[in-house]
């Protein structure tokens, strides 16, 4: 079976909200923390990216998928031409990946029609890759990561034998950029929803070849950040900007 990438190169604005910034203080940080652990019977589709590089509309569908579970209390449908409509809407109707920044800012500001639907996000927040705590507190709280890496070459041997990605021997290789949703978290590293499975990394392999990871905040989240300070920010962002 063929996997597409579809993540263009990272993009890094200095004025991004930071999530260190506005995200709340765990008291005590789980060892181990799975969204699909505590939310059970949640489905993981190809969503078409096993044929379409259209991983960074993928991930979001995943992300969805949870934020609605949490909100409506139920299991919402979203279908391969969902993703793919806006897929291609945001890359001009082409075969063409995303640049992750730029495809946030729009499920932002225009958010994105599911069976008819519009969904949008409050807002997202720049994740440090290096700071565990952070890391773990983002996703424990139910926000969420959405992850940009640029894959060593070495990811496809370790996804379809079934094992983690640990091999960190490789160097990052940017034209393997690709775009996941990370869920959970232990001691051993992170787990992510990609290509229709879970997927494990270790946490060096996180560290290395992460190049871009934001945590989105929705509805359903923004009691676990800092509101006050998000709709500040909020009120700084131009429609030239989103």
């Amino acid at each position: 079976m063929a996997l597409m990438m579809g993540k263009k190169s990272a993009k890094h604005d200095m004025h991004n909200l930071l999530m260190k910034d506005v995200l709340k203080p765990v008291v005590k940080i789980p060892k181990s923390y799975s969204f699909d652990t505590k939310h059970k019977g949640i489905p993981t589709p190809m969503f078409g990216n096993d044929v379409h590089g259209d991983c960074v509309i993928a991930g979001r569908a995943h992300q969805t998928l949870r934020f609605e579970h949490l909100e409506q209390r139920r299991t919402i449908t979203i279908t391969d031409q969902d993703v793919l409509n806006e897929w291609r809407k945001e890359n001009g109707n082409t075969e063409d990946g995303l640049y992750v920044l730029e495809s946030l800012k729009l499920w932002r500001s225009e958010g994105w029609t599911i069976g008819g639907k519009n969904y949008k996000i409050k807002a997202f927040a720049q994740n440090n890759p290096s700071d565990k705590t952070e890391i773990k507190t983002t996703i424990a709280n139910d926000v969420g990561i959405g992850l940009g890496l640029a894959m060593p070459d070495s990811w496809s041997g370790e996804f379809n034998a079934g094992k983690p990605w640990s091999n960190t021997k490789m160097p990052p290789n940017p034209y393997n950029g690709h775009y996941v949703y990370v869920m959970g978290y232990d001691t051993s590293g992170v787990t992510c929803i990609t290509w229709a499975k879970k997927q494990k990394m270790t946490w060096a392999f996180f560290q290395k070849y992460t190049d871009e990871a934001y945590g989105i905040i929705d509805a359903t989240n923004v009691k676990k950040v800092d509101e006050k300070k998000i709709e500040e920010f909020l009120k700084t962002v131009t429609p030239v900007e989103n």
